[in-house]
């Protein structure tokens, strides 16, 4: 199988970059693909490809960039030249743009692909209809809500043109079935990264790490985190290190700088800006809780799976996809109310003042991730994509539910 992903690929900025990095890792390994076509967005550097099993050959294809009208044609002319037997697309609502003529745009692109006639699934990180468009940082304004709604109700309907749209919970296989009455939602778990051999759970000499990583400035706020440090630390010895790792939000920039300067008298406070792919272990691996400071979400949190991996104890809020991951996944931590710094204090004091407590969560972290790799969620894609094509041969339609009975078992 000759197979193109369309994503954004590292050292790119742009979002699920880190995501279609682990597709392209663990894709070039299944044995039924022959040759991987990356369809990607333009750097200035080469993209990663320094991978150190040997796998299949890789044709890199940089033909599209963040925020350009001309996605759409560049995109589909180079699908039409490159001939792919099969096209995934790694796909969320400001994948492709966060001004609204391109981002719409590139979300037509499943439909052309699969007018043409190629085997298509769209995986799609996140669906309007979960989206708190006020919290994700789109608009306050009630009317222009209803305008984003109105759009994005048309938007999904070009994904779902798809032969599968792929989601990571199973509460939008339902949301999506419900509301466009359609039967090619399946649900495809978000996976692990990387599972690592288990680590020893030990702690570095110093300080204690607390870190929260991702994209801040919108719904992922860092100074519910702070606060709350500040708080532990009035009330106990613990000697605490918060490290905010990652940059700012493509919808808040300058949030970053604005932070250090609100919080410049805080002691130890680290800001390591964009973290490389290779350290991303030590990040994680150093951390004593990994912190999601989120007031609301939009989708499946590659973090989660990340402080899985990586066997970390966690500390998240109750709501949304976060507690529908924990429950369907296998993961756990310390929950706390997204609003109050008080409840977060005391989850993370919770945490890196019991090390028995904090090694359990660790471990039944790691144990969740382990039990969802890459390999076995990219060979998924490949047994729906067998599908496709076995039903443009035979004329019937693919079941996606005793698709998916199969492939859990």
């Amino acid at each position: 199988m000759k197979l193109a992903i369309v994503t954004a690929y590292p050292p790119s900025k742009v979002t699920l970059t880190e995501y279609g990095y682990y597709l392209v890792k663990h894709f070039r390994l299944q044995e039924e693909v022959t040759e991987l076509i990356l369809i990607t967005d333009r750097t200035d550097e080469p993209k990663d490809l320094n991978f150190e099993e040997n796998g299949c050959k890789i044709t890199v294809k940089e033909c599209w960039s963040f925020n350009s009208n001309s996605n759409i044609f560049s995109i589909s002319k180079t699908i039409s030249q490159t001939k792919p037997d099969a096209v995934l697309f790694n796909l969320q609502f400001l994948k492709f743009g966060d001004k609204k003529i391109p981002a719409a745009l590139g979300l037509m692109l499943p439909f052309i692909c699969k007018s043409k006639g190629i085997p298509t699934i769209s995986l799609l990180h996140n669906i309007l209809e979960q989206v708190d468009l006020e919290n994700a940082g789109f608009t306050k304004n009630k009317l222009l809500q209803s305008i984003y709604n109105l759009i994005g109700t048309t938007l999904t309907k070009f994904v779902l043109a798809s032969n599968i749209l792929a989601v990571t919970i199973s509460k939008y296989v339902t949301t999506l079935e419900d509301k466009y009455k359609v039967k090619n939602v399946a649900l495809i778990p978000h996976g692990a990264f990387e599972t690592p051999p288990e680590p020893d759970f030990k702690l570095p000499a110093g300080p204690k790490k607390v870190m929260a990583f991702g994209k801040f400035g919108t719904y992922k706020k860092v100074e519910i985190l702070i606060e709350a440090v500040e708080e532990i630390r009035a009330r106990t010895n613990e000697d605490i290190e918060i490290v905010i790792a990652g940059t700012d939000s493509p919808n808040t920039p300058g949030y970053l700088e604005e932070m250090k300067q609100k919080y410049s008298h805080v002691p130890q406070i680290r800001y390591t800006g964009y973290v490389a792919e290779e350290d991303v272990p030590k990040i994680f691996g150093e951390s004593a809780v990994t912190v999601f400071p989120y007031t609301s979400t939009t989708g499946s949190s590659g973090v989660l799976h990340q402080a899985g991996s990586y066997g970390n104890a966690v500390a998240l809020p109750d709501l949304g996809d976060l507690s529908v991951l924990v429950k369907e996944e296998g993961y756990t931590g310390e929950f706390f109310d997204a609003h109050s710094t008080s409840s977060l204090a005391d989850a993370i004091e919770k945490i890196i003042t019991d090390d028995a407590y904090r090694i359990q969560l660790a471990k039944q972290n790691y144990k969740a991730a382990c039990s969802l790799p890459m390999s076995t969620i990219t060979q998924m894609y490949i047994d729906y994509f067998k599908a496709i094509q076995k039903s443009k041969e035979t004329g019937f339609n693919i079941d996606i539910s005793t698709m998916e009975k199969k492939l859990v078992h």
